[in-house]
């Protein structure tokens, strides 16, 4: 009795409609859990390559070094991609500030365009996937409940046409209401927690980007001030506070 009324059952006398929410349920899932794995092996490397890069970077003696490992290295991560920016787009805006109209206004604008351009390039490349994923979280509860509603609806039609609500006649769509409940369960829980650590991830990572893009900001444009090399030996906000005060101190 167990056996044939085990999963294999389920499968063999489930309907179209019922097919068709299963199909769907399943796609859903491998999906979500392609998208979950997929990012995270993503996030991991990214988080491991940039995490060297800033510690390469802030070893430097200046811009100018930082932008002779560019070209020896490409970027291959966020933080190496918009100091690759912030660089090429104070050089471009030096050569072509009055020939070129994306460098209208000045090199800080220009540069403030730039940076704020590639963080927001970087911010949707983050974010792709998590519609698919929230969809998942969202949409396969509801899914699954409908799957229920047509398992209990064959239950009925079943008692009706039988006249009596015996164990045999309501088992079968029972449990198909019941399977059609757990699965969209499944889908939806993992989908749920993987969508949320994304996102607190892509805020922690995109608040970071923001603080070194200022940090670059400021190295590139105090430097052009002084017109000296940047030394970026100390630590980011010991070198940002010297700069700063030395602009101060030149203006008065």
């Amino acid at each position: 009795m167990e056996k044939g009324l085990g999963f294999s059952h389920f499968l063999a006398q489930i309907d179209g409609v019922g097919i068709s929410v299963l199909v769907l349920l399943l796609s859903l899932s491998v999906a979500s859990w392609y998208l979950i794995i997929t990012k995270s092996i993503t996030n991991l490397i990214a988080k491991r390559r940039a995490e060297a890069f800033l510690k390469h970077f802030w070893s430097f003696d200046s811009l100018q070094a930082v932008n002779v490992e560019f070209k020896n290295a490409a970027p291959n991560n966020a933080f190496a991609e918009l100091a690759k920016l912030g660089i090429d787009a104070a050089a471009d805006s030096k050569i072509h500030s009055s020939h070129k109209l994306a460098a209208a206004g000045g090199t800080s604008e220009f540069l403030t365009r730039t940076l704020r351009n590639g963080i927001d390039q970087e911010a949707t490349r983050v974010e792709n996937g998590l519609t698919l994923i929230a969809t998942a979280g969202s949409a396969a509860p509801y899914i699954g409940l409908f799957g229920t509603v047509w398992g209990i609806y064959h239950a009925l039609i079943q008692i009706g046409l039988s006249g009596q609500g015996t164990l045999d006649k309501v088992a079968g769509p029972v449990g198909e209401a019941l399977i059609m409940t757990a699965l969209g369960l499944a889908v939806a829980i993992p989908a749920v927690l993987a969508y949320n650590t994304f996102v607190r991830r892509n805020r922690i990572w995109l608040a970071r980007l923001e603080a070194f893009a200022h940090d670059l900001f400021i190295l590139i444009t105090v430097g052009d001030n002084n017109d000296a090399p940047v030394s970026l030996l100390q630590t980011p906000s010991a070198a940002v506070t010297e700069m700063t005060d030395a602009v101060v101190e030149r203006g008065q």
